[in-house]
């Protein structure tokens, strides 16, 4: 399975417009596309950051959706006062314990890995990081996207509530140490919190 992302610096008064955007417009659109398995959504009102994900059932049909979505990709640039940055994924992992519900909050940590140690990275997050996450109160669900050409891996935890966001910290730090221990030459690149404002990837688990 295959993951497109596309990440916009909104415009903090824009952001509920863009919310709206993509729930009313986008997946309706998107539904009617062959493969789409659908979309998320988080943002972060403070900084202005939204990151729209859509799943995908296989690398060809996330290609052939490209032209149809350019035009719905540069509305939402335009409603959220931002220029779209697009990124492209193979879903490696997808565990969920238990759906999201309002007031979800994620936590998206951006690893950069030697190519050849894709394999690993992945290996690692399965093996070690979920089976810790999944211990955590109001943990929801833990994704992990990876570049195999570049190196680059998206891991994504998402919590009931921001209070569960924030008592997980010094858990998630220790797991982020962790990786970069067990996958030598890479670094963790980002981290970023966020609401999630659509949750509707509708990704089938890997383990």
């Amino acid at each position: 399975m295959y993951a497109r992302s596309t990440t916009i610096s909104a415009r903090l008064e824009s952001i509920d417009a863009g919310i709206a955007f993509c729930r009313d417009e986008v997946m309706p659109q998107l539904g009617d596309m062959t493969g789409c398995l659908g979309l998320s959504l988080l943002v972060d009102r403070s900084l202005g950051q939204c990151i729209t994900t859509t799943s995908w059932a296989t690398l060809e049909q996330m290609k052939a959706s490209e032209q149809p979505v350019q035009g719905i990709r540069a509305r939402a640039g335009e409603i959220l006062g931002g220029r779209p940055e697009v990124q492209q994924w193979e879903i490696a992992v997808l565990h969920r314990k238990h759906p999201s519900a309002t007031g979800a909050c994620a936590r998206v940590s951006w690893v950069k890995a030697p190519v050849a140690s894709v394999d690993r990275t992945i290996d690692v997050v399965r093996l070690g990081v979920l089976p810790r996450v999944d211990e955590l109160p109001g943990f929801c669900s833990i994704s992990l996207f990876v570049d195999r050409g570049t190196g680059m891996a998206c891991v994504t935890a998402t919590y009931d509530d921001l209070a569960a966001l924030e008592a997980s910290r010094g858990t998630a730090a220790a797991l982020r140490t962790s990786v970069t221990d067990e996958v030598p030459g890479s670094e963790v690149q980002e981290v970023a919190e966020f609401e999630l404002a659509l949750a509707h990837l509708h990704v089938p688990e890997t383990v």
